[in-house]
């Protein structure tokens, strides 16, 4: 028997999505690699209820949980194949498992292009950021690091330079930056370093700067990776005939959240939308309420 919605990921927009269609008594499936985004933000601190900010993880500990009180069902797959089938959707996870849906929810997310610092991970969202939306208030008139490539790092120097004066970027990668970035960081006191960083300095989740490839240490108080080429999970939508832009992104109707593929539907970071835990929310729930009321027309 088929699901009434396989939702494929478990983070902050599929697990609000889960709950809303929990509360409809549908009969859902999320499927959840464990790997996204929301799995390694420390905390977020523009939430709404958490001033004090929550973590990631422990928000999709309490969605879970949630979600199940209500009759959802999990499974801890990573799905590599999606399709159209007769009676709505089949998907193939990585393990072989096949899973059937009426209706599909694509709330597979985006995954940053995080340098392989050991140190970095416990500082995320803590004391190092990937997104001046959501963060940028946390760097106010500290002395902030940019780790980042070439026209993305600068961008994101000249982007926090309305929280902070004191402001150093750092081209790990040494990709070229554009002559209009070097101008406009140069106006704003952006000190620009082009060097390789041997080692992020850290204590537990303070950021304190980072070593250079020549042995100078810069300091710092705060930390903003930039490295642009951010991965958009967006394969299975592709499999599926889905609309998607240049970036990868998916294109959803703006009321319904429902793709341009009938009974598809997608909402968190992998949507064309500003990337944000407490949009993400509403992006599940809204996609929830249309597909309970696509469900209930096929009823009538």
């Amino acid at each position: 028997m088929a699901y009434d919605c396989l939702i494929v990921g478990g983070g902050i927009a599929g697990l609000q999505a889960a709950i809303q269609l929990g509360r409809y008594k549908h009969r859902v499936l999320v499927l959840d690699s464990n790997d996204g985004r929301s799995t390694i933000c420390k905390s977020y601190h523009n939430i709404l209820g958490y001033p004090d900010g929550v973590s990631g993880q422990e928000l999709r500990e309490i969605g879970k949980r949630h979600a199940e009180s209500l009759g959802v069902e999990f499974a801890f797959e990573k799905v590599e194949q999606a399709q159209k089938t007769s009676e709505g959707f089949e998907v193939t996870s990585a393990n072989g498992n096949k899973y059937s849906g009426i209706r599909i929810l694509l709330a597979t997310g985006v995954m940053d292009r995080i340098p392989p610092f050991p140190e970095l991970m416990p500082c995320l969202g803590i004391s190092v950021y990937v997104c001046p939306d959501c963060d940028g208030y946390e760097v106010k008139d500290k002395r902030t690091i940019v780790l980042g490539s070439g026209n993305a790092g600068a961008n994101m120097a000249l982007t926090l330079s309305y929280w902070t004066n004191d402001l150093v970027y750092i081209n790990h990668e040494k990709a070229a930056v554009d002559q209009m970035f070097m101008e406009k960081m140069k106006e704003k006191n952006i000190e620009y370093i082009e060097s390789e960083i041997q080692k992020v300095l850290a204590e537990d989740d303070k950021f304190n700067g980072v070593l250079l490839e020549s042995g100078k240490e810069v300091t710092g108080d705060r930390g903003f990776i930039a490295f642009g080429g951010n991965e958009v999970k967006s394969g299975l939508a592709k499999q599926l005939g889905v609309e998607r832009l240049e970036n990868k992104h998916i294109v959803t109707d703006a009321r319904s959240k429902m793709t341009n593929v009938k009974n598809v539907w997608a909402a968190g970071d992998v949507a064309a939308h500003s990337e944000q835990v407490t949009i993400a929310m509403g992006e599940g729930s809204q996609a929830a309420i249309w597909i309970h009321k696509s469900l209930m027309q096929e009823k009538k």
